[in-house]
């Protein structure tokens, strides 16, 4: 039986990822970047990783009365006027703000690639490779760690850059070409925010060299964006070459600290291996607890068993387990009893309710996972505040800084106890959603939510209460679906939010308030 529900869920990511062989560009219909403040104060806040720039990467540009400058312009006004539909188009899908679009390029690789490897033959399991990129399984997994990681990583090579940018933008003072040639033909909402560097190259730039390292094999989908969106500031009318030139390079060069930091951080070896995953059953066992195993048939080795190793952004790595939540009651207690029979009534009496919040919040296979739902939310609120690019990514930063060490955390508490599903202690509980291949205690959905719930909270005040509530339905989804016990749910909302509160520190001290 066990196998055959192995093959019908292999089945299933099969479809979904012959549905997500290629990356589809978001059609969403956002109004065009019109920030209410352009932040000009930006190059002043505090980066997360680059601390400092030595030697000069791009040369001071050309004053705009020169010659060089000058034939900069006449050909922007040839590439800005007589568009075709496709270059039209292009403008319409960056000008709603570049942060934004490479936040929703992320989520669809994420989703795209969000599919647990196969067996083989013999009945072990494949695991993807950097080194190897397009062979079978194509890399990454982007399980939920993976793809917190990943979005981090790629908030903060784009705000460090903008912080750069906006750094030099002050210094060199350069107008905006329509600013120096009032017959130009522009299509974006002008501003008078200087021009150089651009910080749409900046952005394209960091963003390429980042998605390079995290997702290889998609090499040619993210070049292709990484060009168009420095091409739409020459159709539009808002920089010329030199302008583009000098962001590529700043972000670019700020994105290699970005990601010598990521080759670093320990995710190389997180997975573990067989003598790291026999180690922790034992020290459960000799705890006297039931040990989680793998329910897959044939047992899938535990996802990311060191993720909880993993550097975090927000805190030392020597923190990590004064966060680590609080011992989960004893498998033979009678309160694991009663949250187990409590998981049992939800399965067994399922109501309309339950089962939508169970759907909405499932995350699962072929889906952008926790984090990426989370950014997606952040992203509609983000949307109504009418934030500048940098501003923008400093949101993103945050959010994800705060994502990424929840992950840490809570995958650093799931395997130092190793705790057992509820449909192990109870085979009669049959779970209303997939089960996750890593321990219960403590869930990553809770800690997830509450995490970003509170720093959303503190960005969009307005909305700190809805945030909240959502994050308790989402962690109310994992025992509505039988896959989490009561404590697991409830000690993941506390770990969380004491992550969401460092990520708030972080923000009071950073210069942008």
């Amino acid at each position: 039986m066990k196998k055959n529900l192995t093959l019908s869920i292999f089945g299933l990511a099969m479809l979904v990822l012959s549905c997500n062989k290629d990356v589809v560009e978001s059609n969403a219909d956002y109004q065009s970047l019109n920030p209410a403040t352009q932040d000009l104060n930006g190059g002043t806040w505090k980066p997360f990783i680059v601390a400092s720039l030595s030697g000069n990467l791009f040369p001071d540009p050309l004053p705009i009365s020169s010659s060089s400058y000058q034939e900069e312009l006449k050909e922007l006004k040839v590439l800005s006027s007589n568009l075709s539909a496709e270059q039209k188009k292009a403008i319409d899908y960056w000008k709603a703000g570049s942060v934004l679009r490479w936040n929703e390029i992320m989520r669809e690789l994420v989703a795209k690639h969000n599919i647990p490897p196969y067996q083989k033959e013999d009945n072990t399991y494949p695991a993807p490779s950097a080194a190897n990129p397009f062979s079978y399984p194509v890399f990454p997994f982007s399980n939920p760690p993976y793809a917190a990681r990943a979005y981090a990583y790629l908030s903060l090579a784009q705000y460090d850059a903008l912080i750069m940018a906006w750094k030099y933008k002050t210094l060199h003072n350069r107008p905006a070409p329509y600013k120096t040639d009032l017959t130009l033909s522009v299509s974006v909402p002008k501003t008078d925010l200087p021009s150089y560097p651009s910080e749409d190259a900046v952005i394209s730039g960091a963003s390429l060299e980042i998605m390079k390292l995290l997702f290889p094999a998609d090499i040619e989908y993210i070049k292709k964006m990484a060009e168009q969106e420095k091409n739409y500031r020459l159709w539009s009318g808002a920089n010329v070459q030199s302008d583009l030139a000098a962001g590529d390079s700043l972000g670019r060069w700020v994105a290699r600290q970005v990601v010598q930091r990521a080759k670093t951080d320990g995710m190389a070896t997180a997975g573990g291996n067989p003598a790291i995953w026999a180690k922790l059953e034992s020290d459960c066992i000799a705890r006297g607890e039931t040990p989680w195993i793998s329910l897959e048939s044939p047992k899938r080795p535990p996802m990311l068993a060191l993720f909880g190793k993993v550097k975090p952004l927000l805190f030392a790595q020597a923190e990590v387990a004064s966060l680590r939540a609080i011992p989960p009651p004893p498998t033979n207690s009678d309160q694991m009893r009663t949250e187990t029979n409590e998981v049992l009534k939800f399965t067994q009496n399922a109501t309309r309710e339950n089962m939508r919040i169970v759907n909405f919040w499932a995350d699962g296979v072929g889906t952008y996972t926790p984090p990426g739902h989370w950014n997606a939310i952040a992203t509609n609120e983000f949307i109504k505040g009418q934030f500048s690019e940098i501003r923008w990514a400093r949101n993103y930063a945050l959010l994800n800084s705060a994502l990424m060490d929840a992950a840490i955390v809570c995958w650093d508490t799931k395997y130092f106890y190793l705790n057992a599903r509820p449909c192990q202690l109870d085979p009669n509980i049959k779970t209303l959603t997939g089960v996750p291949n890593f321990p219960a205690y403590i869930s990553g959905h809770s800690t997830f939510s509450a995490a970003a719930a509170t720093i959303l909270g503190h960005l969009v005040p307005q909305k700190a209460a809805d945030f909240t509530a959502m994050a308790l339905e989402a962690s109310n989804s994992r025992m509505f679906g039988g896959i989490h016990f009561r404590s697991d749910c409830q000690q993941g909302l506390v770990t969380g939010k004491k992550v969401g509160d460092l990520a708030i520190s972080r923000a009071q001290t950073d210069g942008a308030n």
